[in-house]
């Protein structure tokens, strides 16, 4: 019984489809800062606290694991489809497993769970960022027939390598920030939710 009860149903899969959905629109809102290169270091800041309280509220209602693996796993596939290449699809599963073992270690009802949790599902979208690093030559070649070279030549001057695990580090704390502010507004789904 308690087997049984502990798998993935309709309505679980629902609310991973209808807050993955929500997540994905506020996430790509964000990402549309990319647009002036100066903003470009900063989307793993901006992107988590900008989704952080739909995500929160989608955790009110996460209490078995797959949910947040789901999610990541599908965030990284809308990358992949959209043209941001194979890493953000293997960072979304990583760090969607690894955020729904530690809300697991939490049994879903703790905000210290909760917070880590949020802070290392929203490394995913390193996955995103790791292009500038890891292939850095095809992807910054890759870009110039779209934006231009001025632009190329900006954003590589804004991401030397050093930038690379600084951004790890700014990713984690605007999860913990997203989170901070999600809480913050959904307090009394929180309390309902018995997350403490």
């Amino acid at each position: 019984m308690e087997a049984r009860s502990n798998k993935l149903q309709a309505k679980d899969l629902i609310n991973v489809g209808i807050f993955t959905a929500i997540y994905f629109v506020i996430f790509f809102a964000g990402m549309m800062l990319g647009y002036i290169p100066i903003f470009i270091p900063l989307l793993g800041l901006v992107c988590p606290i900008l989704c952080g309280i739909p995500f929160m509220l989608y955790l009110t209602k996460v209490k078995k694991f797959g949910m947040v693996s789901l999610t990541g796993i599908i965030l990284g596939l809308l990358n992949l489809i959209m043209g941001s290449g194979v890493l953000v699809l293997i960072f979304g599963i990583i760090f969607g497993v690894l955020g729904d073992v530690i809300l697991r270690a939490g049994k879903y009802q703790s905000w210290k769970c909760t917070l880590l949790g949020n802070g290392v599902f929203s490394l995913w979208i390193m996955g995103y960022v790791s292009r500038m690093f890891l292939t850095r030559d095809t992807f910054f070649a890759s870009l110039v027939s779209s934006y231009g070279q001025e632009y190329v030549d900006t954003l590589m001057s804004y991401t030397p390598g050093w930038t690379y695990p600084v951004l790890f580090v700014v990713t984690f704390i605007g999860g913990i920030l997203g989170a901070l502010l999600g809480k913050a507004v959904l307090k009394k789904h929180f309390e309902k939710a018995g997350i403490a």
